[in-house]
């Protein structure tokens, strides 16, 4: 029986093939036409609300252009299998680059000048998967200011002490700032160890 007989107890009128048979015969004239009417209505509210919404989205929209020439990072998620990066799952880089612009093909596409490693991906990406590249000259480090030495090690030399910290123990901690890092690289040693 039909799930509508099984809670109700009597089978369910539908108004199937109302169409054939003249309309003294059937029951519920009225319903299908008020019913046909709800839907209408619904109908007409839904789209409303999706042009109201469509007109949000839009706003907060933003034409994204690249000239030829700029440097851009490249998203990397859909080819997780064909790119190694030599990290895995969460750790994995999200972008990789940045690779220059060579050409646009069409306002939302453009050919990119990619490393011989990638020659098994077509070079023209959709403009989403690109991200700008802004230069800083902070970011670069200069092999003379390192200073390594032969065994391809280098000397830390602490700058200031930027906090101190006394335990219960009476190990005394400092936050030391050490050479060629930045202030969130600083790190909590005892006071003993600096400069060993």
């Amino acid at each position: 029986m039909a799930p509508y007989e099984a809670l109700y107890g009597c089978k369910c009128r539908t108004p199937l093939y109302w169409i054939e048979l003249s309309e003294k015969k059937i029951h519920g004239v009225d319903l299908i036409c008020e019913t046909e009417e709800k839907v209408k209505v619904i109908w007409d509210s839904l789209k409303i609300v999706s042009n109201r919404q469509k007109s949000y989205a839009n706003l907060k929209q933003k034409e994204i252009k690249f000239q030829v020439g700029d440097k851009v990072f490249l998203k990397v998620s859909p080819w997780k299998k064909v790119l190694q990066s030599g990290r895995k799952g969460k750790l994995s880089p999200r972008f990789i680059g940045p690779y220059e612009i060579i050409e646009r093909i069409r306002p939302v596409a453009y050919r990119l000048a990619l490393l011989p490693e990638l020659h098994r991906i077509h070079n023209v990406f959709y403009v989403s998967m690109l991200r700008r590249y802004r230069s800083d000259p902070s970011h670069v480090i200069s092999l003379t200011e390192v200073g390594i030495q032969p065994d391809m090690t280098y000397n830390e030399e602490p700058i200031k002490i930027l906090a101190r910290e006394i335990k219960e123990l009476r190990n005394k901690k400092v936050k030391v700032l050490w050479q060629r890092h930045g202030i969130e690289e600083a790190t909590w040693k005892l006071e003993d160890t600096i400069g060993k």
